[in-house]
């Protein structure tokens, strides 16, 4: 899928998450609710740092577009390490190791040691690389006319204010993990965007080895998806005109549930 679809998604499935919670009997507060969506939006278009000419790559400059660089040898490198005599040869690292769960779930988890570890600093940095990279999925058209300094300044403005909100008492710090483990649950959404964005891309005709290295008939980058005749292109006509109002509606309906508006 594109950009601005993977950031909807993240973002429609943390308001998802947050009345499921609501339904469970532990609400989130709603700057959890608020932050959370917007660090799902964000961690929905990480996993293609592996690809040069993806929305990531494009959010912070040439740091970004070094490190798509770096990323896409390191997955090519694994994939060629890894691979089993069914899987296909290819030339690069796209769709390869930033695309599977234990990816996601590395990433989750380092990203709650830094949150709980590091204190202030690191929760602003986390806080700040997620709200660019929302910006830049969920309103792509007006950061693409924008220039790249505004946005910066935009996610490290709403990173400081946002921040200060969680850390009032009963806004959420603590959600979930309670006490003295502040911010642990900043990885959950990283993690979740990172997976909603990998079933979205195995929708699509090329799959995504969410699986690996799990070997699937005789794959170790089995190209998990719906049969063939029910996937379709990126950017096609079925992600912008159905599931994009799907997430939309979706996103909402989750979002009035998880503040007791439904």
């Amino acid at each position: 899928m594109m950009g601005p679809a993977h950031s909807l998604s993240g973002a429609a499935a943390w308001l998802g998450v947050g009345a499921a919670a609501a339904a469970a009997g532990h609400p989130m507060p709603w700057p959890v609710l608020v932050v959370g969506a917007l660090i799902c939006a964000g961690a929905a278009l990480a996993p293609d740092l592996d690809h040069k000419s993806a929305t990531i790559s494009r959010a912070f400059g040439p740091l970004s577009r070094g490190l798509c660089e770096v990323v896409d040898k390191l997955s090519y490198a694994v994939y060629k390490a890894t691979r089993a005599p069914k899987d296909a040869r290819r030339s690069g690292g796209h769709r390869t190791l930033t695309h599977t769960w234990l990816w996601a779930v590395l990433i989750g988890v380092g990203s709650s040691v830094m949150a709980v570890s590091t204190d202030r600093w690191g929760v602003l940095a986390l806080l700040f690389v997620h709200l660019v990279l929302a910006v830049e999925g969920l309103l792509w058209r007006a950061a693409r006319m924008s220039s790249d300094v505004l946005v910066w300044l935009l996610g490290a403005t709403s990173a400081w204010i946002l921040a200060g909100v969680l850390d009032q008492p009963g806004n959420g710090a603590d959600w979930l993990f309670g006490p003295g483990q502040e911010y642990l649950w900043l990885g959950l959404p990283i993690l979740l965007g990172a997976l909603v964005h990998d079933i979205g891309d195995a929708l699509t005709v090329s799959g995504c080895p969410i699986l690996w290295p799990l070997p699937i008939a005789g794959k170790r980058w089995y190209p998990v998806g719906p049969p063939k005749g029910m996937r379709f292109r990126a950017g096609s006509w079925v992600e912008l005109k159905v599931l994009m109002p799907a997430f939309m509606l979706l996103g909402g309906v989750g979002g009035a549930s998880a503040l007791g508006f439904l």
